[in-house]
């Protein structure tokens, strides 16, 4: 899952929903820092302390990945795309097919509920943006091995670009993609990929039901 299928049913609690967030945040400052549950549990004591609704929201996101990766949905449709960006990009290209399967997968469900729900992504940035950046990265760096000065910095940024909002556009979407290949030193994606992200967006589409908990339901609107 990814940021918005995280958050979106804590839009009512700033630091929960940041919690849920944390994880993919700190893969952007730093790959070192893993948060797990085991170190994050303590914090989780049940009051409504920033430190506490941060690590309940992270094991949010811990418990999310760990249903998600495992359903049959997600496995028919990351090897759905990565046969089809295979396809795209060629049968050399050993690494990038399989790694778009699996983010693809991710973000194009984001972009399902969003399009789903286009009133509460404003909404989603309005909670993230109720939190205290330096707190936020203070508890994280007590909840992990390793420490960071850069979380802080990335937490109004990440408010401020709103890229969720690129998803729902394959050439905005391919945008973003290319800035995830240099992050983790994969080659650029090719500029004419664009109507295979459109495939790629109907087969997630198509899973979508199946690629969330039966329980799940949008919080209302933060206000």
């Amino acid at each position: 899952m990814n940021y918005f299928a995280h958050g979106l049913r804590f839009l009512d609690r700033p630091y929960f929903l940041a919690g849920t967030a944390l994880p993919d945040w700190l893969s952007i400052v730093d790959r070192r820092m893993r948060l797990r549950e085991r170190s994050v549990r303590p914090f989780a004591d049940g009051t409504s302390s920033p430190a506490a609704e941060l690590a309940a929201g992270v094991l949010q996101h811990l418990a999310d990945d760990a249903w998600f990766h495992r359903t049959a949905a997600f496995a028919i449709a990351s090897a759905e795309l990565t046969v089809l960006f295979r396809e795209a990009l060629g049968p050399d290209d050993r690494h990038r097919p399989a790694f778009l399967g699996h983010i693809l997968t991710e973000m194009l469900l984001d972009a399902v509920l969003i399009d789903r729900h286009p009133e509460l992504l404003a909404d989603y940035y309005r909670a993230a943006g109720q939190v205290d950046p330096r707190v936020v990265e203070d508890c994280a760096n007590r909840m992990s091995r390793h420490a960071t000065d850069r979380l802080a910095i990335l937490i109004p940024r990440f408010i401020e670009e709103r890229f969720l909002a690129d998803y729902a556009d394959s050439n905005r979407l391919l945008f973003r993609l290319n800035q995830i290949m240099r992050r983790v030193k994969l080659n650029p994606l090719p500029a004419d990929l664009g109507p295979t992200l459109n495939r790629a967006r109907l087969i997630v589409e198509r899973q979508a039901g199946a690629l969330l908990p039966l329980a799940f339901a949008p919080a209302a609107g933060a206000g």
